[in-house]
């Protein structure tokens, strides 16, 4: 698989910045991560002939992009067809900032959130018969990878819902180790916030810091 990458860098990369960039009337970069990228045009006549010939430079070394996947988005015109886009665990929309100016905005994808819940009810289920500080000691650490990487400016109202649905899932599996359950609300509030404290969401990184060179 690596190979195929380095072989992609070639195919694609190097083809971008050495032969499109140059002859493009705006401004242009590319991002990418493995097989997943994105290019971004400042302007829409660049976008459609690096999109004409996009396919042809694929084929011609046997390789093909993913028909539901590449699309042409503009985001100065969010009123007409698609108005976001989804990279590597993130939706990406243009918004506003407090100021009013157009601003790109990042949020937690839809099906990344519900896989990450879906994925630690399974590890609460499974480990819910462990010693109750160390349950909490280890979804900590699960917490705190989760916030490093989607802990990003714009996406703190997704990241303190992921909190919720995950103190809500630790408090239904506590209440099924066997026989009646024995962690009322109440109790169970001061569990996770004073006795072992759950880790709560926080940015990490800055939007101003997450653009594309």
């Amino acid at each position: 698989m690596a190979n195929a990458y380095i072989y992609l860098h070639y195919v694609l990369d190097e083809w971008f910045s050495e032969v499109i960039q140059p002859r493009l009337k705006g401004r242009s970069f590319i991002v990418r991560y493995a097989d997943d990228f994105v290019l971004g045009f400042e302007r829409a006549g660049d976008a459609n002939r690096v999109m004409e010939v996009l396919s042809k430079r694929f084929e011609k070394y046997y390789l093909r992009l993913h028909p539901d996947k590449t699309r042409i988005i503009n985001l100065n015109q969010p009123e007409r067809g698609n108005r976001s886009f989804d990279f590597l665990g993130f939706t990406h929309y243009m918004g506003r900032s407090r100021k009013g100016k157009p601003v790109l905005k990042r949020k937690t994808s839809k099906n990344k959130y519900s896989n990450a819940l879906i994925a630690m009810g399974e590890w609460l289920k499974r480990n819910r018969h462990n010693k109750i500080k160390g349950i909490i000691r280890d979804l900590n650490v699960k917490l705190r990878g989760y916030y490093n990487y989607y802990g990003i400016t714009f996406n703190s109202r997704r990241l303190a819902s992921y909190y919720h649905q995950v103190k809500a899932l630790l408090y239904k599996w506590l209440n099924r180790r066997g026989g009646k359950p024995t962690w009322i609300w109440e109790r169970f509030t001061k569990l996770v916030t004073h006795w072992c404290p759950l880790l709560k969401p926080r940015i990490y990184r800055s939007y101003l810091t997450a653009k594309p060179n």
